[in-house]
Order: C-alpha cells, then sequence, then structure tokens
C-alpha cells in the first residue's frame, strides 16, 4: 500500500515540475496538475495541501539530486573531492531543469518571494554548508590555511558559475557540453586550489 501511495506522490511531483518549468507558477493550477499526474483532486490534496507546498516538494526534488551526488570520501585528497562536488554542481547548475527553475523563481520572486526562500533553503544554502563544513575539515587538518570557511565556500560555487551561467539564463549561450563541464571543473578546482595553498605558505 505504501508502494502505491509514494507511487501517486511521485507522479504528482513530475507532472508539477514539468508544468512550472514549461509554464509559470500562476498559470499552473492544482487542477492541471492532477489531470497531468493522473490523479483525482482528492488524492492531489491528500499529499499536497497547497500548491506552495507542492512547489516546495518540486524544489526540494530538484535540489537534492545535487546534494545527493555530492559524496565526501576520506580516500580522496581535497582536489579529488572538490573535482566531484564541481562535477555535482555544474551538472544541477546548466541542466535544462536547473536552468529553467532559476528562470522561474527570479520571474515569479517579486509577487511570491517565498519561492526565492525556498529555492535557496532547499538547494543553495545546503550545498554552501556542505561544502563549508568539508573546507573547515581541511582547515582543521593543518594542511590548509582557511579562515574564512563561508566565503572560501561561496567563492568555489561562484567560480563554477560566473559569466558563463548568466549567458546561459539569457538564452544567448548554449549550455556546456559534457568536455567543456568537465574542463571547466578542473579549471576552477586548480586555481581555486592554488589560491588557498598561496594562503596556506603566506
Amino acid at each position: 500500500m505504501s508502494e502505491i501511495i509514494e507511487s501517486k506522490r511521485h507522479a504528482i511531483v513530475q507532472a508539477a515540475t514539468q508544468l512550472f518549468l514549461t509554464h509559470n507558477y500562476r498559470s499552473v493550477s492544482m487542477d492541471k496538475i492532477a489531470h497531468a499526474a493522473p490523479v483525482s483532486k482528492a488524492t492531489l490534496y491528500n499529499h499536497f495541501t497547497s500548491k506552495n507546498e507542492l512547489f516546495a516538494a518540486v524544489v526540494s526534488e530538484i535540489c537534492t539530486s545535487l546534494l545527493q551526488t555530492i559524496t565526501l570520501s576520506e580516500d580522496d585528497d581535497a582536489e579529488q573531492t572538490l573535482q566531484k562536488i564541481a562535477a555535482s554542481f555544474v551538472d544541477l547548475l546548466y541542466s535544462a531543469d536547473g536552468l529553467a527553475m532559476y528562470r522561474l523563481v527570479i520571474a515569479e520572486s517579486h509577487e511570491f518571494p517565498e519561492l526565492g526562500q525556498m529555492v535557496y533553503d532547499n538547494g543553495a544554502r545546503l550545498a554552501l554548508t556542505q561544502l563549508e563544513n568539508y573546507l573547515q575539515q581541511l582547515q582543521n587538518s593543518g594542511c590548509f590555511n582557511i579562515s574564512d570557511t563561508r566565503f572560501a565556500a561561496d567563492a568555489f560555487f561562484s567560480l563554477l558559475k560566473g559569466d558563463l551561467h548568466f549567458r546561459c539564463l539569457l538564452g544567448i549561450q548554449a549550455a556546456p557540453t559534457e568536455a567543456e563541464k568537465i574542463a571547466l571543473c578542473e579549471s576552477a578546482t586548480t586555481f581555486y586550489l592554488r589560491g588557498i595553498l598561496h594562503a596556506a605558505q603566506s
């Protein structure tokens, strides 16, 4: 029975994701989501009491895909770990859903500022905290000198976004290919570690 319930919930979230990203938050009704799922309105409201709650689930689902792929292994050195974090972040950041979600939230945030907060709390903030905690481990190991781990975490992710992400959002640049994403992650990680090591030696 629980598998059926979970299957229904998954179908609702998937249908809502496509509708929200294809259209916009305001033009998507709960009726349209129920029809696309397809489930009855009663079933829909049994899982989600409001469109806001359902949108939060959509955001969480997309962002969780990033956090689940960020794995920190004790067998990896700092460069390998940061490469893995970078690859996970870039995959989500430049995915069709990632770009569409970003555009959606920016478009709707004036009237619905809670949507922006939702995206930040479920995605960016969690990823930033996870990286910050890892950088704190590096600091505690004595191999690196990272005086402000929060700023350092933000700086790493910023290297992976920059002008490229802005151009992709504007639609004047195609999303990077797999080869281009690998090159971006390698360049950003090398540049970043060079800065940290320089600070440690100063």
